[in-house]
């Protein structure tokens, strides 16, 4: 192929995203033009709702894949916390990329972290991840939705419509606003989403041959595997992306370490697991978490979102 077109979504950060990726495909083949389509979706147009209750994340990449069914655009980029575990077969994960760091970061003008909140204080996310964690370990503050994107929640926080809000870490790096953060939330408490910090690229299945020559060039392995047992983790439950479900793989000691939480969204249960094993175990470490949190009750919460 001599040209690539990738569809993104509009947002500053979603564009930050496709810019990445076409710079690494032309560094990977100097001479490929690559050209990005920007389009607004459902998700980025509703504000006023909750990701769950009009849609889930989906809402920000039916519209990207309908483009690439439609030949309108080659490669869709996306930020790999918003696909689900199970891809329809139509499509396919053709690059994974390397994984900036990928916790959640507390965010405030008036708080240096969130231990520091006081009882009742307000704070911000749209997650139902992020909302179940706060509601295990922080009872006393008072969630409220915080939609938009990331410069939006940002000024939402600055008129004082909040105490502090979460945000993903890798996502006020890439804008370089780093410098907004006060504290980042470690992973013992703050499992981050499965897929959180990696961008991937997209395509249909049935342009495989034509594609993945290209789009391997710009593969990250080890990233691969680990994102990998972290979505065959959520798929194994058949856990779609309206539950509180973490998952995070890391290397540890040499040995692939993953972590996990499933919750139920009105606070009646929240199960961790951990595993560990050969890296290039990963689809069966993924597997056997999953297990881990299915054995502990996991299920009735999968069932109430099917």
């Amino acid at each position: 192929m001599k040209k690539i077109r990738i569809i993104s979504r509009n947002s500053q950060l979603a564009m930050w995203q496709a810019n990445h990726v076409k710079e690494k495909l032309i560094k990977a083949s100097p001479d490929l033009a690559v050209e990005i389509i920007g389009i607004t979706t459902e998700g980025d147009r509703i504000l006023d709702k909750s990701l769950e209750k009009i849609g889930g994340k989906g809402l920000f990449i039916k519209e990207l894949e309908y483009q690439l069914l439609n030949g309108n655009a080659d490669i869709a980029v996306h930020s790999l916390k918003d696909l689900p575990a199970k891809l329809p077969s139509e499509f396919m994960l053709a690059a994974i990329l390397p994984r900036e760091n990928p916790h959640d970061a507390f965010i405030s003008n008036n708080y240096q972290s969130i231990d520091e909140l006081p009882n009742g204080a307000v704070i911000g996310t749209s997650s139902a991840r992020r909302s179940a964690i706060l509601r295990k370990y922080y009872p006393q503050l008072q969630i409220k939705l915080l939609r938009g994107n990331l410069q939006t929640r940002l000024a939402k926080l600055d008129n004082g419509d909040y105490d502090g809000i979460i945000l993903a870490v890798a996502g006020l790096k890439r804008l370089n606003l780093e410098s907004r953060i006060r504290e980042i939330l470690t992973s013992e408490r703050f499992i981050p989403a499965i897929g959180q910090g990696v961008l991937a690229v997209e395509i249909t299945s049935n342009r495989k041959d034509e594609l993945l020559p290209l789009l391997e060039k710009i593969e990250d392995v080890d990233t691969r595997k680990l994102v990998s047992a972290e979505r065959e983790m959520g798929s194994f439950m058949n856990a779609s992306c309206n539950i509180p479900i973490a998952g995070y793989a890391k290397i540890e000691n040499s040995q692939l370490l993953l972590s996990a939480l499933i919750a139920d969204p009105d606070g009646s249960a929240f199960y961790t697991a951990e595993i560990s094993g050969n890296s290039d175990d990963y689809l069966q470490i993924g597997r056997k978490c999953a297990q881990l949190l299915l054995d502990q009750g996991a299920e009735a919460i999968v069932r109430k979102f099917i």
